[in-house]
């Protein structure tokens, strides 16, 4: 009996597996170095167990795009919990995730992400999806002018990360962060 046979199956750990090897290589790679086989070998999976969770690249990055997008859902919610402010809590939240994020430490995919959603209708359109939901979910709290204008920023600070168009030390970073949160609130 081989290895695989006496291992015992864990579907969600592989395909969780799966998805970090998928963003490390697209940090080291590009989108392009995210191939099924490259993904199989450096997960060490068979790509018959990658095809079951994945059955083609353009899955492989859905799931990939569910996974980031659930993670930054969870950090701006956790952010969220500890705001007793109503007005502007989901936008200084995203500000605050948005400011702290370090597209090369804190979770690599989060550079493949970004170009993925300039590079790939279909992501961009879920992306939008996303951003909509949210829109529409806070829309009594966080619609002011003031609000829509700090998420802008925040988007902006993202991409002047993931482009390295800026050094910001980490006391400027905080002073912006603590000047876009307090726009929310106005």
């Amino acid at each position: 009996m081989t290895e695989a046979h006496r291992r015992k199956k864990q579907p969600e750990q592989v395909r969780q597996q799966l998805l970090e090897v998928a963003a490390r290589l697209s940090h080291e790679q590009g989108v392009a170095g995210i191939t099924l086989d490259a993904v199989s070998h450096a997960a060490g999976v068979s790509k018959g167990g990658l095809l079951h969770h994945f059955p083609n690249k353009s899955a492989l990055l859905d799931g990939l795009f569910d996974d980031l997008v659930a993670r930054f859902d969870a950090a701006i919610e956790a952010a969220m919990a500890g705001d007793p402010v109503a007005q502007g809590r989901f936008t200084r939240a995203y500000v605050d995730v948005c400011s702290k994020l370090d597209p090369d430490t804190d979770v690599p995919g989060w550079r493949m992400l970004t170009i993925a959603l300039i590079a790939e209708p279909n992501l961009k359109v879920r992306w939008r999806e996303w951003v909509n939901r949210r829109a529409q979910e806070f829309a009594e709290t966080d619609a002011s002018p003031n609000c829509v204008l700090a998420r802008f920023a925040a988007d902006g600070l993202w991409l002047a990360d993931l482009m390295q168009s800026h050094d910001l030390d980490a006391e400027a970073r905080l002073a912006l962060a603590d000047n876009l949160k307090a726009l929310s609130a106005r």
